[in-house]
């Protein structure tokens, strides 16, 4: 009995929809914070927190869904997820209170949670092991199509509610700009949700359950007939040798035997966030605006941030079966450093004035005789430039007009902040964007698979936390340049670990790396 790879591919590509949608969910929220800002006004740590509150409810999905997905099934929870979604949408869209919005993006973070750690679970546990690095990135893929989408719909809703067309005055969909990005999600969503019910449970979950004949029937339409005997019979060995999976307790991921891969597993998670991925995802419109190429224009370069992650991620999948794991990893680093470094030097090397030409393009209602104050002085620092508006308009107007004031001051080669931002995006999407999950999803053992990937998916998500939280401020105390020359330098010393610490995994089945990576106990 053959391998359909039709079903193979129809099952990934349903279960990697998920992705999609939590690429959405999490990227959609760049095109919104300028009109939530001025709306709801927003300082920068509450800008901060609208836009890492989705990750703090995602690190806890990622460790509620593993221990749940062991209980109820990897399709029963990525189900839940899909409800999720559609609610935290509609939620979103429908706030009119900050404090309501937060709550919304919260119960789409225990969604993206989920769908973070089970999705990529449920390919590589149903992936032939010769395809699974590239059937695992399927979902990654997902995600940056997600991502791609999320811009380009918020452009595509900035731009129509700028028309005149009737039904687009019908909608409101000028003065809800921000609520319609939102709450489109609620159509992947549920879509997502319907197409669920033809994915079949996990054969390595079925065996885990004592279900071995029904497992191995539902393998069979994964792997083929000799593939799947060969296979049953490591997971049945797995199963007696490590005891059953009701005995799991959370200390067991700190035992000796199994310490190395915990240790990969969570500095690798941690490395993944330090980079400034988040932070360029999430703010691409803020970031260039502080080039000074006005909204429409960032709005569009964010776009073209979301086809590079694309086209790069589709190489990785391309890549990832014959390179391996770890020489991506390693070339993404360095790459990802480099690219920083371009940012910084970029940015250091930017001034700022406002002569006459330009206080003459700022908008009416902004107090122009009071910048005549500042009228044809260089600044050659964007902290320099911020506090001197500020101490002649006040802190709240400075805030509210900074970026029509960057734009009209800035004088820096946006070429090369561009360039430096799109490499930087293709080295992640090339390199540990997708293989950090692949690798997540073989380095641990089936027994504690699902609360192993929970852990350090927690942690992975704790610091994407921080490090969104923190970004507006570190851009308004520390600078542009500064902030990217710390993302460069944690680049740096990841580097470093991988080179070290990070075994290959490629072309083995999940019970021979067991086999390799773990120590008897």
């Amino acid at each position: 009995m053959g391998v359909d790879k039709s079903y193979v591919t129809k099952i990934a590509a349903i279960v990697a929809l998920g992705g999609f949608i939590l690429g959405f969910d999490a990227s959609v929220i760049s095109g919104t914070l300028k009109f939530v800002e001025k709306e709801f006004a927003l300082n920068d740590i509450q800008l901060g927190w609208l836009v890492s509150s989705i990750t703090l409810t995602a690190a806890l999905g990622t460790f509620i869904a593993g221990p749940l997905s062991d209980k109820v099934g990897r399709r029963s929870v990525l189900k839940y997820a899909a409800l999720l979604f559609a609610i935290s949408a509609l939620f979103s869209a429908f706030s009119t209170t900050f404090t309501m919005l937060i709550i919304g993006r919260l119960i789409g973070g225990f969604a993206v949670g989920a769908a973070l750690i089970i999705a990529p679970m449920y390919i590589a546990e149903v992936s032939p092991p010769e395809k699974r690095g590239q059937m695992v990135s399927f979902n990654q893929l997902n995600i940056v199509i997600g991502i791609s989408a999320a811009f380009f719909t918020n452009y595509l809703i900035l731009k129509l509610g700028e028309s005149n067309y009737d039904w687009v005055n019908s909608i409101n969909l000028k003065t809800w700009n921000w609520r319609w990005m939102l709450g489109l999600e609620v159509l992947p969503a549920l879509f997502y949700y319907l197409g669920l019910f033809s994915v079949p449970q996990s054969p390595r979950w079925l065996s885990m359950r004592g279900s071995l004949e029904q497992a191995k029937q539902t393998l069979q339409k994964f792997v083929g007939l000799e593939e799947a005997a060969t296979q049953m019979k490591s997971i049945e060995e797995s199963i007696l040798q490590e005891g059953r999976k009701e005995n799991l307790r959370f200390g067991e991921l700190f035992k000796k035997n199994i310490r190395l891969v915990i240790l990969v597993g969570i500095i690798v998670a941690i490395f993944q966030q330090l980079v400034g991925i988040n932070s360029v995802m999430f703010y691409a419109p803020l970031i260039f605006e502080q080039t000074g190429i006005g909204t429409d224009a960032s709005f569009l370069q964010a776009i073209l941030v979301g086809l590079v992650n694309l086209v790069f991620t589709v190489i990785a999948m391309k890549i990832i079966d014959k390179i391996g794991r770890k020489p991506m990893l390693v070339y993404g680093m360095v790459g990802m450093a480099i690219s920083m470094l371009i940012l910084a030097y970029g940015f250091e090397n930017a001034t700022y004035t406002l002569d006459s030409e330009a206080l003459t393009s700022l908008p009416n209602e902004l107090a122009i005789e009071k910048l005549r104050a500042i009228e044809s002085q260089t600044f050659t620092s964007d902290l320099d430039f911020k506090a001197a508006i500020a101490n002649v308009l006040g802190d709240e107007k400075a805030k509210q007009y900074e970026a029509a004031l960057v734009t009209a001051s800035a004088n820096m080669n946006s070429v090369l902040i561009l360039c430096g931002i799109l490499l930087f995006v293709a080295f992640y999407a090339v390199s540990i964007g997708p293989v950090m999950w692949v690798l997540f999803s073989e380095l641990f053992p089936n027994r504690i698979r699902g609360l192993a990937i929970s852990f350090v998916g927690l942690v992975n998500l704790t610091f994407a936390f921080l490090v969104q939280l923190v970004f507006p401020w570190q851009l308004t105390n520390l600078g542009n340049s500064l902030t990217f020359l710390l993302y460069a330098i944690c680049a740096i010393i990841g580097l470093l670990f991988i080179v070290v610490k990070v075994p290959e995994t490629k072309g083995k089945s999940l019970e021979e790396l067991e086999r390799l990576l773990v120590k008897s106990p």
